[in-house]
C-alpha cells in the first residue's frame, strides 16, 4: 500500500471512530458502544461503593479488582481514541490536527474522561489517603453527562445563564454579609461566644438565609429576632430566584433545540433545499415533526390519505403486493394519494428509528398556492412515478395511487 492510500485509509478510520464515539443514535455500532460505556460506568461506580463495605471488600476483592482493571482499560482506550479523532469534531473544524487535539484535551468533557481513569495510575506513584483516591474514582460518575442529552441540555442552560447565576451568588453573599454584621451588632453582648465576631455570625446567617435552620444558634434579643425574621424571608426570596432563572432558560433551550432540529430537518429535504431562510420558515408553519420507532406502522392499507410524509432521518419500507420498496432520508411518500384523494393501498413501516415531517392535505393545498414552484415540483414527481426505474424510486410507489382518479372518485370529492 502506497503512502496516499495509507493516509486515506487512516482518515476514513479516524472518521469512523469519531462517528462511533460521538455519532447519533442511528448508528448501530455507536449505540452499542455508548450503552456499553454507560453500563461500565454504572458497574464501576457500584463496585466502588460496595468495595467500601469491609465484608464485601474481603469476600469479593478479586471481582472488584477485575471490574476496576476493565473499566480503566476501557476508559483509557476511549480517551486515547477521542484525542486521536478530535480533528474530525465539528467544534474544531478548520484547525490543524495538533491544535484540534490540544483544544479537546483542555475541554471540560476531556477532563471528565481523564478523571475516570487517572486516579488508578496516580495510586502507583503517590502515597495518599485511600479515601482521596476513592473520591476521585467516583468522579467517573460524571461521564453519564456525556451520554445523557438531558444533562447536556442542563449544562448548556447553566452555561448560558452563568452571568445571571453569578449575580445571584453575589446578592446571596451580600445578604449573608449584611445579616451576619447586623446580628453581630445586636447579639455580640448577649452571646459573645456565638456572635462575638462577624465570621462567627456568618455561620448563623448562612444556615438562616438558606432556610436550613439547624437551631444550634438562635437570637436572644428583640433586635436579633427581628433581624432573623427578615433574614428568613429574604432567604425564601433568594432561593426561588435561581429556580426561576433555570426553569425559564431550560424551557427556552428545549424550544430552541426543537426549532433548530425542525429547521435542519426541513432544509435537509431535497425539495426544500433551494429555498431561502424566509421560505423554510414559512414551510415550518405547516409541517409537524414526529419521531417513529423502528418497526412502527406509519401508514396502513385502506386508511384515508390525510397527509404526505417527508423522511428527514431514518428509513421506511413500503410493503407492496409484488415487492417491498425502501425509502431513505430526503425522500417523501404519500403525496399521490393526497393529491388524488384516494385511500392507502399498502402498509408503510419504519425499518429504523425515523424522523418524519408531516404535511396535512389542507396545508398542502395552502402551501402549493402560496409557493407554486413547490406544488409544481411535487406534481411533476407524482406524474413521473410510474415511469421511474427501480433505482430511482422516490415515493410510496403504490399502484392504486399511481392511477389517475376515475370520474367516480372526482364526483365523490
Amino acid at each position: 500500500m502506497n503512502e496516499p492510500d495509507r493516509r486515506r485509509g487512516l482518515a476514513l478510520l479516524r472518521r469512523r471512530v469519531h462517528v462511533v464515539l460521538d455519532g447519533g443514535s442511528h448508528d448501530r455500532l455507536a449505540r452499542v458502544v455508548h450503552r456499553g460505556l454507560i453500563g461500565l460506568v454504572l458497574l464501576s461506580v457500584v463496585s466502588v461503593i460496595f468495595e467500601s463495605v469491609p465484608e464485601y471488600s474481603d469476600s469479593y476483592a478479586d471481582v472488584f479488582d477485575l471490574i476496576e482493571y476493565v473499566a480503566v482499560a476501557a476508559f483509557t482506550l476511549e480517551y486515547v481514541l477521542r484525542v486521536w479523532c478530535a480533528p474530525e469534531h465539528a467544534l474544531y473544524a478548520g484547525r490543524s490536527p495538533t491544535a484540534a487535539r490540544l483544544a479537546f484535551i483542555t475541554s471540560g468533557w476531556a477532563l471528565i474522561d481523564l478523571a475516570a481513569f487517572l486516579p488508578f495510575y496516580l495510586s502507583f506513584y503517590f502515597s495518599a489517603d485511600l479515601r482521596v483516591f476513592l473520591m476521585l474514582r467516583l468522579l467517573r460518575f460524571f461521564k453519564f453527562a456525556r451520554y445523557s442529552p438531558g444533562i447536556r441540555t442542563l449544562l448548556a442552560v447553566i452555561e448560558a445563564e452563568r452571568k445571571a447565576l453569578l449575580a445571584w451568588l453575589i446578592i446571596l453573599f451580600g445578604a449573608v454579609l449584611f445579616y451576619s454584621t447586623a446580628m453581630h451588632i445586636a447579639e455580640h453582648e448577649a452571646q459573645p461566644e456565638k456572635f462575638g465576631t462577624i465570621p462567627d455570625a456568618m455561620w448563623w446567617a448562612i444556615e438562616t438565609v438558606t432556610t436550613v435552620g439547624y437551631g444550634e444558634v438562635i437570637p436572644l434579643t428583640l433586635a436579633g429576632k427581628l433581624i432573623a425574621s427578615f433574614a428568613m424571608v429574604t432567604g425564601f426570596l433568594l432561593l426561588g430566584l435561581p429556580v426561576g432563572i433555570l426553569a425559564t432558560a431550560f424551557a427556552e433551550e428545549i424550544h430552541r433545540r426543537e426549532f433548530v432540529v425542525t429547521w435542519t430537518m426541513v432544509a435537509s429535504v431535497p425539495l426544500f433545499r433551494g429555498l431561502d431562510a424566509a421560505g423554510i420558515a414559512e414551510i415550518m408553519r405547516y409541517l409537524r415533526a414526529q419521531s417513529i420507532p423502528r418497526g412502527a406502522m406509519i401508514v396502513r392499507k385502506g386508511d384515508p390519505a390525510h397527509s404526505m410524509y417527508f423522511i428527514a432521518e431514518g428509513e421506511v419500507e413500503v410493503e407492496l403486493a409484488h415487492e417491498n420498496v425502501k425509502l431513505g432520508e430526503g425522500q417523501f411518500f404519500g403525496e399521490i394519494a393526497v393529491l388524488h384523494k384516494t385511500s392507502r393501498t399498502a402498509d408503510v413501516r419504519a425499518t429504523a428509528p425515523t424522523k418524519l415531517l408531516i404535511l396535512d392535505a389542507y396545508d398542502l393545498q395552502t402551501l402549493t398556492k402560496r409557493n407554486p414552484e413547490i406544488g409544481e415540483a411535487i406534481r411533476e414527481i407524482a406524474q413521473s412515478r410510474s415511469e421511474l426505474a427501480p433505482a430511482e424510486r422516490h415515493g410510496d410507489m403504490i399502484d392504486a395511487e399511481l392511477e389517475e382518479p376515475t370520474s367516480e372518485d372526482v364526483n365523490e370529492t
